[in-house]
């Protein structure tokens, strides 16, 4: 939810009754690398956050490593600083910042996409762990296990609540996570496209206008990211395909999320969504979002009742 996710968004969710959480570069107009200054607008934004709401929220959190380590450390300080309730740590170890975080009572959800990796977030004291299935939408690891295989094998291997993220974009991919073993859901790419969210309306458009098989996975070396299909990813699979184009790589990829996210470049820019992008049909609010999803979540689970019950005659 880089650019996507700022305070409103963050606060709406969290006052419809979900927890809302901060995305990196909040709020952000331009791109700043100074680490005091991003800090700072981080600082500001969850500030806003509780004005808005008085409900707990969290901060999305990188764990950091090279040139990103001085902004998650930064990020860390300020989270304790100003006591936000929760922190979302992604893109890391588990053990680079929990316990500095608990010792300041911050709860800690550790971002995982095996059971391996949810083990070892166990281990090292995190209060629960999120399920990135390969449906998901942005940076993801280099394994392809979808939230239907990964969410039940992290819910068989810890003892700890699991949240389960990747595809969820309605009532039946909430019950089915539940079913799966989940105790919760995490879902980015359906609150992009709401009013709160700091997503340039082009993208929204291009992604309720996003049909089936409207993304694609494309490596980043060390990772993969998950895109809405347009000019960019069709670039950038030329370029990886070419094999000696990393300069071009890099130039092309370079702001490319801000370009589309802010300035509204959806044609030839980055617009990291997930799978759950073909089922979404319309923009709305972030409480009828979730308004939507609880109240139909009975309905739902009676009709599913009543075929199983058809099922074991």
């Amino acid at each position: 939810m880089n650019w996507v996710s700022g305070a409103d968004l963050t606060a709406a969710v969290s006052n419809a009754g979900g927890l809302g959480t901060l995305g990196p570069n909040a709020g952000a107009e331009s791109i700043v690398e100074a680490v005091e200054l991003t800090g700072e607008r981080t600082r500001e934004q969850i500030r806003r956050v509780k004005r808005l709401t008085d409900k707990p929220f969290a901060v999305n959190v990188m764990a950091g490593f090279g040139e990103l380590l001085p902004h998650s450390q930064k990020t860390v300080e300020l989270m304790i600083e100003e006591r936000v309730p929760v922190a979302v740590v992604s893109v890391g170890r588990p053990d680079v910042y929990t316990e500095m975080l608990q010792e300041a009572g911050i709860k800690v959800l550790h971002a995982v996409s095996t059971a391996r990796h949810a083990k070892n977030a166990e281990k090292a004291g995190v209060d629960a762990v999120l399920c990135e299935g390969y449906e998901s939408g942005g940076h993801k690891g280099l394994t392809e296990l979808t939230t239907l295989v990964l969410t039940p094998m992290v819910a068989d291997a810890v003892k700890i609540p699991v949240v389960a993220g990747g595809g969820i974009a309605d009532a039946r991919g909430v019950l089915a996570a539940m079913a799966l073993g989940a105790d919760g859901v995490y879902m980015g790419t359906r609150f992009m496209v709401t009013r709160e969210s700091e997503s340039h309306e082009r993208v929204k458009e291009f992604i309720v206008n996003g049909q089936d098989a409207c993304t694609v996975s494309i490596s980043k070396g060390f990772m993969l990211a998950r895109d809405l299909r347009n000019g960019f990813t069709e670039k950038h699979q030329e370029l990886t395909q070419a094999g000696n184009a990393q300069v071009e790589l890099m130039e092309l990829m370079k702001g490319s999320q801000f370009r589309a996210q802010h300035l509204g470049q959806a044609e030839d820019s980055e617009i990291c969504c997930g799978q759950g992008a073909g089922l979404i049909e319309s923009i709305g609010g972030a409480g009828e979002v979730i308004e939507t999803i609880t109240g139909g979540l009975a309905d739902l689970l009676n009709q599913i009742r009543d075929r199983v019950h058809e099922f074991i005659q």
